[in-house]
């Protein structure tokens, strides 16, 4: 055997090895597990069905349960994990501009149901003059309160307070409704003295009311003028066209989501993609 032949050989053998270096290392990236940090045991339930879809074209989710909302972005922004899925825009923008994160948002999700209750009345447009209005008593619920206060018509905001309105915002109030603000987890103890409240859907939820049915009037996405209290999937900015990551989202915003929200969280969750 010549020396040229031998060469040739070499060359044939070194050409193999890299196809199976790099065959070896597509399969590496096939099987490799996207790590999705979330907050709660209602995550679990929402992606369940997401994670068992995927796993059907080879994409595998692991979700990580953090107890610390302050723990999430950090560990996304430092490669902890590759997706959250825990927070709304307001909150994310807050850490983003404290933490200094390089994290961005890929998808919207859910917004959650801050609906209007009562015990004295059953339709919104049953109440009357200077009657009370009981709403949460902190800056970011109390804000949006009052864009769902204003979404009945029963008051008019500034325009310019945008999504983060407060009473002193209201410039129109031809009822003369008297707004009471309580704290959140107090408002069902006075729900009976009151005409209506507005009520978180986790406090609703802890209440004994139905988000899907014992409104008197009904949260929406669309009553907000920004996407603040809109829940989001978040990536590291360079990784927000991973393709394995559009594919998740495509898997989470779909009509099967939507019945989960619905069979699981009795219209607590309201999809916020559409």
């Amino acid at each position: 055997m010549n020396i040229k032949t031998i060469k040739n050989i070499l060359k044939i053998l070194l050409l193999l090895t890299l196809c199976v270096f790099i065959s070896c290392s597509d399969n590496k990236n096939d099987k490799k597990v996207i790590k999705i940090a979330h907050v709660g045991a209602s995550d679990t339930i929402i992606w369940k069905h997401i994670i068992e879809k995927l796993n059907k074209e080879g994409i595998k989710i692991e979700l990580l349960d953090f107890y610390d909302y302050d723990i999430p972005n950090r560990a996304l922004n430092d490669g902890e994990v590759d997706l959250n899925a825990f927070q709304h825009h307001a909150y994310f923008d807050n850490q983003v501009k404290e933490n200094g994160y390089n994290i961005t948002p890929i998808a919207d999700t859910y917004i959650s149901a801050m609906n209007i209750y009562s015990k004295q009345i059953t339709n919104i447009n049953q109440i009357k003059q200077e009657d009370t209005v009981v709403i949460p008593k902190d800056p970011s619920n109390t804000a949006r309160a009052l864009k769902v206060l204003q979404a009945t018509g029963i008051i008019k905001l500034k325009e310019e307070a945008g999504d983060f309105p407060s009473t002193n915002d209201i410039i129109e109030n031809t009822l003369n409704i008297k707004i009471m603000e309580v704290k959140s987890i107090d408002i069902y103890s006075v729900l009976n003295d009151v005409t209506c409240a507005v009520i978180n859907a986790n406090y609703a939820m802890d209440m004994g009311l139905n988000p899907g049915t014992d409104y008197i009037f009904q949260d929406d996405p669309s009553i907000y003028s920004g996407n603040s209290f809109i829940n989001l999937i978040a990536a590291r900015t360079k990784d927000k066209n991973n393709l394995i990551y559009k594919k998740i989202v495509e898997a989470y915003q779909s009509s099967e989501t939507e019945k989960v929200y619905e069979k699981y969280f009795k219209g607590a969750y309201l999809p916020a993609w559409k």
